[in-house]
């Protein structure tokens, strides 16, 4: 059975990938995020491959390019187009909503019973990642609010599919392939949407080997552990840890100010993590069986008789 220690491992990637905005503000050059997602995935997955030699087989090989379109290509590109077209905290918001996708895509392709409390969860999630970045300003565009439902959405199917396909394979090598896959997904569309990349710095180099080896490698063998021995409501929820890291780091790195409004943020998506964590603990109720047929005694009683 899954324990606490699961859920405090799982939530190390995404308090992890709260890190991303200082580093690519403050370590990458601007304006290059679909390059700067495939040069995070990619490397980190031939490394990984590398490690491992082992290749998909059969019917994996599109199974796992499908789950590397959803958990990376498909949704970073469609969260830059969100983050470019709304504020940052609308588009957080928005892509908070995963975790609600999830319970609902668990009971449609895993079985999974819709728990109150796993709903409560995600909305106290949400609420809480809306205090910690919405601004009375923020301004709305349809555009960006499909992208960012699209990029839940993406992410939702990568959280329950993997839990759905259980690998033939170790989590490393799970992982190398699902990185691989997203990595060379993103190529084609970086060289087409992006110009070329000026020449690296040694900030940018170090920002890039954090996003790559931390950010993804390290993180996404803990994440994808998580999503195999944990509920995928309890997985998603986790997600709300990155908003909050991010906000915490900009606290303690950048001298940003925290109001009183995030302070309140923080309190309710640790509350929807300990939420989700009583999910997990709850045992599943059993299915229930039609009440077994009374034996017939006379027949019993013949077969004995012979």
């Amino acid at each position: 059975m899954a324990s606490s220690r699961d859920i405090l491992m799982t939530a190390i990637a995404p308090t992890i990938w709260g890190s991303t905005y200082i580093v690519t503000t403050e370590f990458l050059p601007a304006g290059y995020p679909i390059t700067v997602a495939m040069l995070r995935a990619l490397p980190a997955g031939l490394l990984l491959l590398l490690l491992v030699r082992q290749l998909p087989r059969g019917v994996w090989w599109a199974r796992i390019f499908l789950l590397g379109l959803f958990n990376f290509a498909a949704f970073w590109i469609l969260l830059f187009i969100s983050a470019y077209r709304l504020p940052g905290g609308v588009a957080a918001t928005v892509g908070a909503i995963q975790p609600l996708i999830v319970i609902f895509l668990a009971r449609a392709f895993l079985a999974k019973a819709i728990r109150p409390i796993a709903v409560v969860a995600a909305v106290t999630g949400l609420g809480g990642v809306a205090l910690l970045v919405m601004t009375p300003a923020a301004a709305l565009d349809p555009v960006g609010i499909a992208a960012g439902l699209a990029g839940a959405v993406s992410m939702a199917c990568g959280t329950v599919f993997s839990r759905k396909w259980q690998p033939p394979v170790s989590l490393l090598t799970f992982t190398a392939w699902q990185l691989a896959a997203g990595g060379i997904l993103l190529v084609p569309v970086a060289l087409v949407a992006e110009p070329a990349l000026p020449p690296l710095t040694p900030a940018n180099i170090a920002g890039l080997a954090w996003l790559g080896l931390a950010g993804a490698a390290l993180t996404y063998i803990v994440w994808f552990r998580g999503v195999l021995r944990l509920e995928p409501s309890v997985v998603a929820s986790l997600g709300f840890l990155s908003p909050t890291s991010a906000v915490l780091l900009g606290w303690i790195v950048l001298g940003q100010s925290l109001t009183a409004a995030q302070l309140a943020g923080i309190a309710a998506v640790l509350g929807s993590v300990w939420l989700g964590q009583r999910v997990q603990a709850a045992p599943a109720s059993p299915p229930r069986m039609p009440p077994a047929a009374a034996p017939d005694r006379s027949s019993s009683s013949s077969s004995s008789s012979s």
